[in-house]
C-alpha cells in the first residue's frame, strides 16, 4: 500500500514538473521577440502635432499675458511721471486729481497737462 501511493505521488509530481517546464518553454518562446521601430509612425506624429499644438497655445497666451502687464505699467508709469510734472509745476493752480489721475486748474477745474 505504501509503494502504491509512492508511485501516484512520484507520477503525479513528474506530470506536474512536466507541464510547469513545458510551459516556461512556450512562455520564453513567445517573448523573444525584437521590434525595431524607428519612431516614426502615426503615433508618435500625432503626439508630437499635439505636443507643438500645446505649446504653441501656452505660448501665445503667455505672450498676451505679458503684453498686457506691459501695458498696465506703461500706463501706470505714465501717470505717475504726469503727477510729478503736475505737482512741480510752477503754476499755483494745478493740482492732481486722484480718481480721474488727472491735472487740474484750482480756479476753471480744466486739464492742464495732457496726458
Amino acid at each position: 500500500m505504501n509503494t502504491t501511493s509512492y508511485q501516484r505521488l512520484l507520477g503525479g509530481m513528474l506530470s506536474v514538473a512536466l507541464l510547469a517546464f513545458s510551459t516556461t518553454g512556450y512562455a520564453a518562446s513567445n517573448t523573444q521577440r525584437l521590434i525595431i521601430d524607428s519612431g516614426d509612425n502615426a503615433q508618435s506624429r500625432e503626439d508630437a502635432r499635439q505636443s507643438q499644438e500645446q505649446w504653441n497655445a501656452t505660448h501665445n497666451l503667455r505672450s498676451k499675458v505679458n503684453q498686457r502687464d506691459e501695458k498696465d505699467f506703461d500706463k501706470y508709469d505714465k501717470t505717475v511721471d504726469l503727477r510729478e510734472r503736475c505737482n512741480s509745476s510752477d503754476n499755483v493752480n494745478a493740482y492732481w486729481e486722484d480718481n480721474t489721475a488727472r491735472c487740474l486748474d484750482r480756479r476753471t477745474g480744466r486739464s492742464l497737462m495732457a496726458p
